[in-house]
């Protein structure tokens, strides 16, 4: 006997199908969840704001960094190798978590 196999159907709308850039990630974690915030930086510009946030269990994600690795792998072997952050120019951070009014 086979078995048949869960099927999911993913939507994407066409909003989400847009994308966001974000050129900077900052993570933080509970004992429950990993929060990740995706912001742009500007250059020239002293403010940034957080233009999406992912809040995801321990488990998924370890399987998140897991499927990160072995893609950021594939980039390099087709690609090029991306450079150690520790290269790469500092920003300094003032993290504010105030809503602008």
């Amino acid at each position: 006997m086979s078995q048949k196999q869960n099927q999911i159907n993913i939507e994407l709308s066409d909003e989400v199908s847009k994308g966001k850039y974000a050129n900077l990630a900052m993570i933080a974690h509970s004992s429950s969840e990993f929060v990740i915030d995706f912001i742009q930086l500007m250059p020239g510009v002293p403010k940034a704001k957080v233009n999406s946030r992912i809040i995801i269990t321990p488990e998924h994600a370890k399987k998140f960094s897991i499927a990160l690795n072995d893609n950021i792998s594939k980039y390099e072997q087709k690609y090029e190798e991306i450079k150690d952050f520790n290269e790469l120019p500092k920003f300094p951070l003032d993290v504010n978590n105030q809503e602008n009014k």
